[in-house]
This record gives C-alpha cells, sequence and structure tokens, in this order.
C-alpha cells in the first residue's frame, strides 16, 4: 500500500455516553507496516441531525469568518507591494539604502517575537475576543499607513502592523484544529490558508481599480490603496466580535448534545484536550523537548521564503517583464487564482487518502521547477510568467499542507497552543531573509533571490522527510508496546500526542 495506505482506528468498547470523562482505549490494525482506521465512531449522534448535517453546521459557523480574517489580514500586509506600483518609494524616498526592503523587514520583528503569548492570551480570553480586538489594530494600522509623510512613519506603521498581526495565522489554525477530526481537516486547513491566495488576487485587482484614483481630494494612488483596505478592515472587525467562533466546548449555537458529541468525536480521534487546565511554563517546556517540533519549524521555515519572496517582490518582477501598473497588477491576479484551484485539489486528495507526506514533496518539487525556469530562462517573458504559476502553486499548497499536517498532529490544547505558535513564529524568520533575497540592485533577473528560494525549498523537502521519520517511528513503537502500560486517563491526557494511546498521522 505504500505511502497512500488509509489509516484506520479501531475501538475496543463502544462509547455509549459522549459525555464521559475518559477516552475510548484504541487498538490499532496493521497493514504493511501502515495504521488504519475506521470511521464508525461508535457515538450515538444527537436526535435530529447527522455527523454530515453537524460538520457542515461547524463549517458554516467557523470556515467563513476566520477565512475573511485572514484574507484582510494578507491583504493589508502584502498590500504594500501593490502600492509599490503607484509611486510609494518614490513619494517616500524609499530607492536608497535598501529602504524598501527595511519597511517589510521589521514587520517580522513583533510578528515573530509575540506568535507563542499571543496564543495563549487567545486561549485566556476566548477567541472571538482577541482575534476581532487584533482584527481592529491591524485594520487601524493599514489606515494610518496611508497618511505617513516620510520613511520613519512607514517603519513606525509597520511594526505596529506586525505587532497586531501577530495572533492572527496561529490563532486561526489552532482554533480550527480544535474543531475537526484529523483527516477532516486538511481541506478546511487548506480552504483557510488559501485566503492568502485569494487576498494576493483580489489585492491585485482592488488596487487597480483603487489607483485608477490618483490625485483625488489631493491623495495619491497608493495611499487610497491603504486607507480603503484599512477602512475595510477595521468595519469587518467590529462586526465580528459576534461572529467569530470560540471553541467547541463554549460556542452557542449547538445544543447543549450536539456540544457533547462534538467533543466526544474529536476525544475518540486525538484524545482529551484540557481545554479546561491553564497552561504552564512547564508545559511549554515540555513541547520543546520533542524533536518533532523542531522538524515542523524547519517545514515552515523553508518554505516562508519563496511565499514571502513571491507575495512582496511578484508585482515588481511582472513589472519588469514591459507591462503598465494597471497591466501589472492584472497580471498578478492569474497566478493566485491558478494556487487556490490546485492547493484546494490537493487538499482534498490529500484527505480522502489521509496521507500528507507525498502531496509534500509533489508540491515542493514543482516550486523548484518554477524557480529553477527563472534562474535559467531571461529572453522569454510568456515562459517566464508561466514560471511565476508553478512558484505559486507549488509553495502555497505545500505550506497549508505541512502546517496541518504538523498541527493535527499535536495532541491536546496545551501542546497545540504552544506547538503551532512556534511553527509559524520560527517560520516567519524565513520572512526577514525573503525581503533581503530580493534587491533592487539583482533587478530584473533577480539570480540570487531565486538561488536562495530554491535552497529553502530544498531545506522545507528534507526537513519533511525528517518528519516522516520520526512519527512513522513512533507510531511503530507503540503499536509494539501497546497501549496498557498502567497509565491514568488524565496522565494521558497530559501526555497529549506523546501518549501511547496517540497515533500520527502520515
Amino acid at each position: 500500500m505504500g505511502f497512500f495506505a488509509k489509516e484506520k482506528i479501531r475501538h475496543d468498547e463502544e462509547v455509549q455516553d459522549p459525555t464521559q470523562e475518559t477516552a475510548p482505549s484504541y487498538t490499532y490494525a496493521q497493514n504493511d507496516g501502515h495504521i488504519e482506521y475506521d470511521d464508525d465512531l461508535h457515538v450515538p449522534c444527537p436526535p435530529h441531525t447527522t455527523e454530515r448535517k453537524l460538520v457542515t453546521k461547524i463549517d458554516l459557523h467557523v470556515l467563513p469568518f476566520l477565512c475573511i480574517l485572514y484574507l484582510l489580514a494578507f491583504l493589508d500586509r502584502v498590500n504594500i507591494s501593490n502600492a509599490n506600483i503607484f509611486g510609494l518609494s518614490k513619494e517616500l524616498d524609499l530607492e536608497r539604502d535598501s529602504r524598501y526592503n527595511n519597511a517589510l523587514v521589521i514587520f517580522f520583528v513583533p510578528y515573530i517575537l509575540f506568535e507563542i503569548p499571543s496564543n495563549l492570551i487567545l486561549k485566556k480570553l476566548r477567541p472571538h475576543v482577541w482575534l476581532s480586538l487584533c482584527m481592529f489594530g491591524f485594520g487601524l494600522v493599514t489606515m494610518l499607513q496611508g497618511f505617513v509623510q516620510n520613511y520613519e512613519g512607514l517603519l513606525t506603521t509597520r511594526f505596529f502592523l506586525g505587532v497586531f498581526e501577530t495572533g492572527m495565522f496561529p490563532g486561526c489554525f489552532y482554533l480550527i484544529g480544535m474543531w475537526y477530526r484529523r483527516h477532516e481537516a486538511q481541506r478546511r486547513y487548506t480552504f483557510f490558508f488559501s485566503s492568502t491566495t485569494l487576498a494576493g488576487a483580489f489585492g491585485g485587482l482592488l488596487a487597480s481599480a483603487i489607483g485608477k484614483m490618483d490625485g483625488m481630494k489631493g491623495y495619491r494612488g497608493w495611499r487610497w490603496i491603504f486607507i480603503l483596505e484599512g477602512v475595510l478592515t477595521v468595519l469587518v472587525s467590529i462586526a465580528f466580535f459576534f461572529l467569530i467562533p470560540d471553541f467547541p466546548e463554549d460556542v452557542k449555537w449547538l445544543t447543549t448534545e450536539e456540544r457533547a458529541y462534538v467533543q466526544a468525536r474529536l476525544r475518540v480521534d486525538q484524545g482529551r484536550s484540557a481545554l479546561e487546565r491553564r497552561i504552564t511554563f512547564q508545559d511549554v517546556r515540555n513541547v520543546f523537548k520533542d524533536p518533532k517540533i523542531f522538524a515542523g519549524g524547519f517545514m515552515y521555515f523553508g518554505l516562508i521564503v519563496p511565499a514571502y519572496g513571491y507575495a512582496y517582490f511578484s508585482p515588481g518582477i511582472i513589472q519588469s517583464y514591459g507591462y503598465s501598473r494597471i497591466q501589472t497588477q492584472l497580471h498578478s491576479v492569474p497566478p493566485w487564482a491558478a494556487a487556490f484551484v490546485f492547493a484546494m485539489i490537493v487538499a482534498y486528495i490529500s484527505d480522502k487518502i489521509r496521507h500528507r507526506f507525498a502531496f509534500t514533496i509533489i508540491c515542493i518539487s514543482i516550486c523548484i521547477v518554477g524557480f529553477g525556469i527563472l534562474i535559467a530562462v531571461h529572453d522569454n517573458t510568456k515562459l517566464q510568467y508561466g514560471a511565476l504559476f508553478l512558484v505559486a502553486i507549488g509553495a502555497y499548497s505545500a505550506m497549508p499542507i505541512i502546517v496541518c499536517w504538523f498541527n493535527m498532529n499535536l495532541g491536546g490544547h496545551h501542546r497545540r497552543s504552544v506547538g503551532s505558535a512556534w511553527q509559524v513564529a520560527f517560520g516567519n524568520i524565513g520572512g526577514i531573509i525573503a525581503v533581503y533575497a530580493f534587491m533592487q540592485k539583482d533587478a530584473p533577473k533577480y539570480i540570487t533571490g531565486y538561488s536562495i528560494c530554491i535552497a529553502f525549498v530544498i531545506l522545507s523537502g528534507l526537513s519533511c522527510l525528517i518528519y516522516f521519520i520520526l512519527v512513522s517511528y513512533q507510531n511503530r513503537k507503540r503499536n509494539k508496546m501497546g497501549a496498557d502500560l498502567g497509565l491514568t486517563e488524565h496522565e494521558k491526557t497530559e501526555m497529549g500526542d506523546n501518549s501511547p494511546d496517540y497515533r500520527y498521522l502520515l
């Protein structure tokens, strides 16, 4: 069956009461060294509904709002590249001493430092409070970017943009992971993550329209991009205070029976969440004793470099092919749209066959081919433009698989909240590298930038291989060891995915 063997869990005993405090015991069937598990949870579904209807209800209450939230967050983060096409650098004198690159990189300083604290605050305050508050903050700062008068003002606003956006990505991934079973998660993670590709496409279309407002009320077109997109985010954040979902244990739009069932189905798949327990410093220390945590960080780190390199510099690269400012914005849309479609197809297949590793390698290989063409070809703009499709498709399809694979293999609130934030925080160091990989002096060929991107994509692929080996080894070890080690259910809950009951998705 190879890599594509389906995972199947058989339960020794039927769960008669979905509100019971102990998780069911598991037995694991081997098939060519791979775990298999059954969809039949033996957990009674609440009356007047089915599991499919309940999952659809969850989808409608969770995904749309988080997707819109992150679409606006990513749009407000990278719209500086669209603004730059309309004269940002020229008016604020950013064309000397790498000032434009500095303005990009200062965003990542608070964005990296505050990822883990943000997830801890999210758990304490509840998601709808913390995420909507952060959304209001980065919307306001984006709007203020439209009024800056100098380089120093731009640096200040970019720094605070990083402060308020720090919790968006890991917080949303953490929240999604607490709603879905592992074999359901990839399509949801990818749909959420693809908000970035939709933001890229939407940003190009929006910028091409807003850019025509150049000179209106005395403001240049690039200022209107920041002002209007910032105002939109602020208005949406106010509504989202009432719309962003909390954890399954807290929401009011599920009945008592539905909440109990959702918690039971997640407990069967992932073990108990331990939401009720406060996360301690010892919990954080224990997470970092696990070598898989570091492999997960490098998987994401390697792809952040090409992802941000593309997001920040593709408009400039496309403009170098001879397009006007408006044509450049419009030509930036198709690669993002293609990346969205491809990522969703890959996610659907990945969930169906319940496998992650092979798909990361396939997408990473596509990305490498794209950069290889960009390095080798400099006199064929159609082929170069086509290579940008491969870069966007490869990078933005592999990233959600990597994040979902890693996050959904973390058991319990305390390990997932810390681990997910760590992966994103460490990975975003790559954003700093991406910013300085593409320097104006290297335009239009950008050989150095493309070469750096290939190297980091390969690093991501090797890290995926190491992570695959580690989780495969742990599964085989636990199969031989068995689950009956005299541990109480409380002790297993505290161990999270380190519990002998737990099996990792490959």
